[in-house]
C-alpha cells in the first residue's frame, strides 16, 4: 500500500537497487537513442556492452518478428532446433565441444562453477572445490557469483561468505602459483578484460602463463567473457589475442544476444561429459526467441570481415582517447581497456563527468578505479568516434572534480 496523498514517484513500486537519471528512452536506431521529447543521444555504453549491433538492427528485428509469430517457448523438455544450429556454429568457431544456454551471464557463471566441480568429482578428485578469482572481478549478482567476485560491497548483508572461493590480488603471481598448487584447487576464474573492476586488460603474457599454470596442476581455466567477448576487443573472444590460451570453460552473455537476454556456458568435451541429465537445467534457457536472435547475431559478429572493422575503428577510438588524455592531463591519467571495451582513467570520481557527458548528448558508463567506461555498439564508425571524442572534450573542459 502507498500513501495516495504523497507526490507521485514513477518508480515507487520498483525495488530501489538502481539510480537511473531522469531521461526515458523510447526508441533506438543504430548507435543512437531518443527520449520522449525527441532528443538524440550517441550511445557509447550500449546497455553495458550488450547492444553489440546497435539498436533495432534490421536482421535481428526480422528474426524476432518471424519467430514470435511461430513459437515462443516449449522448455527443454523438447528439442529446440535453433539451439542445435547455434551450438553447432559456436563449436565450429571456438574451442568448445559443448554448450549450455542460459538467460544471463550470472547463470553462465553458475553453470561454470558446477561443471568445474563436477569434472573433478567425476575424475575421483572430489576435494577439488576451490574457485580462484582476483580482486576487481565481477561475475554477477547471484549468491554464488558475488562470492566468486569477492567484492565486500556486494557481499554485505547477505550472510557469511561461502567457502571454497579463493580471492587473490590482481597481478600477485606468487600467490596464484601457491593457490593453484593446493590439492583443493578446482579452477581459476578470470575476466581477460575486467569491466567493473576498472576496464583493465590482463597482459597477454599473463593469460598465456595462466593457461600453462592450470595445465601443469590439472585444474580448469574458466574465462568470464560476458562483457569482453563477442567481438568487443576485435577478436571473437578476448583470449584469442593469445595463441594457445584456450580455456576449459567460457561464460558468455551480453553481446551474444545483441540485446535479447541470453547467455551461454561453453566447455570442452572432457568438462561437459559428466554433466548428465539432472545435473543442471533451465526452464527458459535456449528458448526459440533467444535462439532466433542469437543465430543472426553469431552469423554477423563471427565474420572475420566484421571483426577486422571492429579492430580498425577501435584504433581510431584509442587515438581519440589518447588525445583527450594529452589535452586534459590535470584530469585524465590515461587510457585503459582493450578494443571497444575501453575508457579514461581519471584523477577523480567519474560520476559527475558521466552526467556532463550525457548533457552533451553522449551516453557512457563508469567503472572501478575512477574509470569512465566506454562500450559502444560494435557497428560505430569513425564519424561516431569523432562525435564522441568531441563530446568528451567538451565535458572534460566543463568538469570541475572535487
Amino acid at each position: 500500500m502507498t500513501d495516495q496523498t504523497a507526490p507521485a514517484d514513477p518508480r515507487q513500486h520498483i525495488l530501489p537497487v538502481y539510480r537511473p537519471p531522469e531521461e526515458v528512452f523510447v526508441q533506438g536506431d543504430g548507435v543512437h537513442l531518443f527520449t520522449e521529447d525527441g532528443r538524440r543521444y550517441l550511445d557509447f555504453i550500449a546497455g553495458i556492452a550488450v547492444n553489440a549491433l546497435g539498436h533495432a538492427h534490421p536482421a535481428m528485428v526480422d528474426a524476432l518478428r518471424d519467430q514470435a509469430g511461430k513459437l515462443w517457448h516449449t522448455s527443454n523438455m523438447f528439442r529446440v532446433k535453433g539451439q542445435e544450429e547455434l551450438a553447432d556454429k559456436i563449436c565450429r568457431d571456438t574451442f568448445a565441444d559443448r554448450v549450455f544456454f542460459t538467460n544471463s551471464g550470472t547463470e553462465a557463471i553458475e553453470c561454470a562453477i558446477k561443471a568445474a566441480r563436477k569434472f573433478h568429482w567425476a575424475n575421483e578428485r572430489p576435494e577439488r572445490l576451490d574457485i580462484i578469482t582476483f580482486t576487481g572481478a565481477f561475475h554477477g549478482r547471484s549468491i554464488g557469483a558475488i562470492n566468486a567476485g569477492g567484492n565486500p560491497k556486494y557481499l554485505e548483508g547477505f550472510g557469511p561468505k561461502l567457502p571454497n572461493f579463493i580471492h587473490l590480488e590482481w597481478g600477485d603471481h606468487e600467490a596464484l602459483k601457491k593457490a593453484a598448487a593446493e590439492p583443493t584447487a578446482a579452477a581459476v576464474l578470470v575476466e581477460p578484460v575486467q569491466g567493473e573492476g576498472g576496464v583493465r586488460a590482463m597482459p597477454e603474457q599473463c593469460i598465456k602463463g595462466l593457461r600453462e599454470l592450470c595445465g601443469a596442476h590439472g585444474i580448469l581455466l574458466i574465462y568470464d567473457e560476458v562483457q569482453c567477448g563477442m567481438g568487443r576487443t576485435g577478436k571473437l573472444w578476448a583470449h584469442e589475442w593469445v595463441e594457445g590460451a584456450h580455456p576449459d570453460i567460457l561464460c558468455a552473455a551480453k553481446g551474444i544476444g545483441g540485446g535479447f537476454p541470453f547467455g551461454a556456458c561453453l566447455m570442452t568435451e572432457a568438462v561437459g561429459e559428466p554433466m548428465q541429465p539432472g545435473s543442471h537445467g533451465s526452464t527458459y534457457g535456449g528458448n526459440p526467441l533467444a535462439m532466433a536472435v542469437g543465430n543472426v547475431v553469431w552469423d554477423i559478429i563471427a565474420d572475420e570481415a566484421f571483426l577486422a572493422e571492429v579492430r580498425r575503428v577501435s584504433g581510431a577510438l584509442a587515438q581519440g582517447l589518447k588525445s583527450l588524455a594529452d589535452t586534459h592531463p590535470d584530469k585524465v591519467d590515461g587510457v585503459t581497456g582493450k578494443g571497444l571495451l575501453t575508457g579514461l582513467k581519471l584523477k577523480a570520481d567519474p560520476k559527475t563527468l558521466q552526467g556532463i557527458a550525457r548533457d552533451n548528448g553522449l551516453l557512457v558508463g563508469v567503472a572501478g578505479n575512477n574509470v569512465l567506461r566506454l562500450a559502444p555498439p560494435l557497428i560505430i564508425n569513425e564519424a561516431d568516434v569523432r562525435e564522441a571524442v568531441g563530446a568528451l572534450d567538451n565535458a572534460l573542459a566543463e568538469w570541475a572534480p572535487d
